[in-house]
């Protein structure tokens, strides 16, 4: 006996109020309902059959400006009708509303729903739509630069893309339209696309149980949001174990780095930016989770874990974007490659929880238990090192065991020692800059600065818009300890990627330019690191 399905509906007898059904059919996939049969799919017959047979298309037409096929049918010697609906390629409203079939469930949509539904039928993705009110000039030129260099680096743009203007950048990528930019290009190339997009930024906190110890919100570009996350995950939120093969020092993290940065770029790419609600990471002893608005098939997770699924990013005007940078593959194995990732590191299998539509996709990363133990064990840091792996913390705070208020403190005393190495570096910086570099609002640097000034480490000299700052005090112990953690910070990144911009290593860790120049200087006078090759085409090399 057949069941109710996607694409099959049954009614005991018909009223004009089913003309809901046909619409939800005709907006999905097309379908058929059957009209005399009960809800357990047994013929009951029904009256009227021949009135019905000329009604029916009638009122379909009419109300619904569709045609639909009405046969007559039998069974066990009772007489049905099969209404059979096709999927039709633009939308059907039902008095001014809009009904799908979804499951063996008739919905109006509405909302995000809507918007994605009506973008579908007239092969548009949301962020292939223009968006009036930014302009080529109101793009960050800085960004442009970081995404051409990435481009030439991976060879997934031609060479010649570093002579290429803004203009021809984005007319490559196809971002505009008419005089308008695409929402892709505010989203990717604009430095502050929550203005436009509501919630489009990432919130990081650290829970322990039910309770918010300290959080950060990431804003700016797509890429930069990406870096960010990724920068605070790794410096503020999680320790690393610190064994050592031979005399190299190795750092194990909870998570390994590239299987996180996977995640962190399918959900950007992934996300339903109209459901105004922004990308969530969830730190705790013993796990990361994530939260993203995504709007993806139920069935999607299985195939991608199989490695059967294209690639059918939500947003592929960013996906290309990202593709291009070199940041993804294009063949959909993201989450297969981040089930291999934690795997070779004997981690456990991350686990993916997609929940109704409208409401998410979770990502849960577990802790193995032997880094747990070990974290444990170290008590956050006060363990001493041996050659045996033992957990330390990495970051310049203190450990993140502690009460909420020592905690508090330490990321306070962390913010400014970044803000006063970024005022050594260029004493002229702006707020606004230095808002950018350190990841806090304009006001919250600002707190900051009149902090440091009222303690007497700091003093404006010269007017407010063409003036300087200058450092007066500044522990040598503090100073020394932060730019060995920067140098630390440099060196692994010229591991990772020999080939990077000074632009590039000052975007990730958090100084301008200048200040990255400096510190390469340093390392190379100290014969730790040397430059092969000219200065735009060569790598860098780590000695020692």
């Amino acid at each position: 006996m057949p069941q109710e399905s996607q694409n099959v509906e049954w009614k005991r007898s018909w009223r004009d109020e089913y003309l809901k059904w046909i619409c939800g059919f005709a907006n999905a996939q097309g379908g058929v309902l059957e009209i005399g049969r009960d809800d357990k799919g047994k013929v009951v017959g029904v009256s009227g059959v021949l009135r019905l047979l000329e009604e029916i298309p009638n009122k379909a037409l009419s109300v619904l400006g569709i045609l639909v096929d009405v046969n007559l049918k039998s069974e066990d010697g009772k007489e049905y009708l099969e209404i059979a609906v096709g999927g039709y390629p633009n939308p059907v409203s039902y008095k001014g509303d809009i009904y799908y079939r979804s499951g063996s469930t008739n919905q109006v949509l509405g909302g995000a729903a809507l918007t994605r539904f009506l973008l579908q039928k007239y092969g548009r993705t949301w962020d292939d739509v223009p968006l009036p009110g930014v302009g080529l000039k109101d793009l960050d030129t800085r960004v442009l630069d970081g995404f051409r260099q990435r481009g030439a680096s991976s060879e997934r743009l031609p060479g010649d893309i570093l002579n290429e203007s803004d203009e021809e950048i984005i007319e490559r990528l196809q971002f505009r339209e008419a005089e308008h930019l695409k929402r892709a290009a505010v989203l990717l190339f604009y430095p502050a696309p929550h203005r436009f997009v509501m919630e489009a930024y990432v919130k990081i906190g650290y829970f322990r149980c039910s309770e918010l110890l300290f959080q950060d919100v990431i804003e700016g570009d797509l890429f930069t949001q990406v870096d960010r996350t990724m920068d605070l995950l790794y410096t503020k939120y999680t320790r690393a174990l610190i064994s050592y093969d031979g005399v190299y020092r190795v750092e194990t993290f909870p998570v390994p780095r590239e299987a996180m940065r996977e995640a962190v770029i399918n959900a950007v790419i992934h996300r339903d930016y109209t459901i105004p609600s922004p990308i969530q990471i969830r730190v705790s002893d013993d796990r990361i989770e994530m939260w993203n608005a995504a709007d993806l098939p139920t069935h999607w997770i299985g195939e991608q874990l199989a490695g059967k699924l294209a690639s059918k990013p939500h947003n592929p005007r960013i996906a290309q974007a990202f593709y291009r940078a070199g940041l993804i593959e294009a063949w959909g194995r993201g989450i297969r490659r981040i089930v291999d990732m934690c795997e070779e590191a004997g981690n456990p299998t991350p686990q993916w929880e997609l929940q109704k539509t409208g409401e998410g996709l979770w990502t849960t990363f577990p802790f193995s238990a032997a880094y747990q133990a070990a974290d444990t064990t170290s008590g956050g840091g006060g363990a001493e090192e041996t050659n045996q792996s033992t957990a330390r913390e990495t970051t310049p705070n203190a450990a993140l065991r502690t009460t909420p208020k020592t905690t508090q403190n330490a990321t306070q005393e962390t913010i400014r020692e970044r803000i006063l190495a970024l005022l050594r570096e260029e004493p002229g910086i702006t707020r606004r800059l230095l808002s950018e570099h350190v990841g806090l609002t304009p006001d919250g640097v600002k707190y900051h600065l009149d902090k440091l000034r009222t303690a007497g480490v700091i003093q404006r000299v010269g007017s407010t818009k063409a003036g300087r700052w200058e450092i007066l005090t500044t522990p040598k112990t503090t100073q020394v300890t932060a730019q060995e953690t920067i140098r630390e910070r440099i060196l692994a990144l010229l591991v990772e990627e020999p080939g990077i911009t000074r632009r590039l290593l000052a975007e990730r860790v958090g100084l301008t330019p200048d200040g990255v120049k400096y510190h390469l200087n340093k390392l190379r006078a100290a014969g730790v690191i040397r430059h092969v090759g000219p200065t735009r085409a060569g790598h860098w090399e780590v000695l020692r």
